[in-house]
């Protein structure tokens, strides 16, 4: 067995069971840091694939500049109150499962399209997409076919965060685990 086959298997199952532990945490700290977790874990295999310049972005920009943005919203949320334990739409889960499942679906078929139902890439195409390197392929697509959705998004990104900025400054009363209790409690005493 080579050693970037021993490197997958040992970080696979970490990464997916970092993915999982993010999603099923109740507490927004501790699903950050899964999700930190899982994005080391991608970036070891982009270096096992070779690609140098994905793993030190993985690193930098994922790993760092963005979870440090998570982080602070999280912190500006306040997670040391209770979670609400009451729904307030009526079923949420179902309706975010079926999405979920959609766009998994959706997805698939799109990428498949995407690629195309051939099994054999474009002649040249290595030595005519990389010319000049794989920085210089990357930052000619990124900063000329691409350049108002690349601006779009930071632009979205940084709206989104003084969203959350300006929610966060919102004083509402959250609904607390004993509140949540003692309602159960009074809706039993009174059937």
């Amino acid at each position: 067995m080579a050693a970037d086959q021993i490197v997958f298997w040992v970080f696979a199952p970490i990464s997916v069971g970092s993915a999982i532990a993010m999603i099923l945490q109740r507490n927004a700290v501790h699903a950050a840091l899964f999700l930190v977790v899982n994005f080391f874990t991608i970036a070891v295999f982009y270096l096992v694939l070779g690609a140098s310049f994905l793993f030190a972005v993985q690193i930098i920009v994922y790993a760092g500049a963005i979870m440090v943005l998570f982080l602070f919203v999280i912190m500006l949320l306040g997670v040391d109150r209770d979670e609400s334990l009451l729904e307030h739409l009526k079923g949420q889960r179902v309706i975010a499962v079926t999405l979920g499942v959609g766009i998994a679906v959706e997805l698939i078929v799109a990428i498949r399209a995407g690629i195309g139902f051939a099994t054999k890439g474009a002649e040249n195409f290595d030595t005519v997409a990389n010319k000049g390197g794989n920085a210089v392929a990357l930052s000619r697509v990124l900063f000329r076919q691409y350049f108002f959705p690349f601006e779009a998004t930071s632009v979205l990104l940084i709206v989104a965060s003084i969203a959350v900025v300006v929610l966060a400054s919102q004083k509402r009363r959250a609904i607390t685990r004993a509140d949540a209790a003692a309602a159960a409690a009074a809706e039993r005493e009174a059937a």
